[in-house]
């Protein structure tokens, strides 16, 4: 059975502090956008791994894509 977008923001959230997060998807493809402070002096690249880690071995096995936008707290109410 394919995650559903709630699975996939409480498996975010479970392993990852958010201001903000929100998930779109159809159980294979999802859209995020998470707001967190670890992403503090974080390049893109490092805000991803971080999610990506924070998903683990569930990105490998159960979603097929994920595209995200990562912001600071500053950066999303600024």
């Amino acid at each position: 059975m394919d995650p559903t977008p709630q699975q996939v923001q409480q498996w975010v959230s479970d392993n990852l502090p958010c201001v903000h997060l929100e998930v779109r998807g159809d159980g294979r493809h999802f859209e995020a956008l998470i707001v967190s402070v670890e992403f503090e002096g974080l390049n893109r690249v490092s805000r991803h791994q971080k999610v990506y880690a924070a998903l683990g071995e569930r990105m490998h096995s159960q979603i097929h894509a994920l595209s995200m936008r990562t912001h600071t707290p500053d950066e999303w109410n600024g």
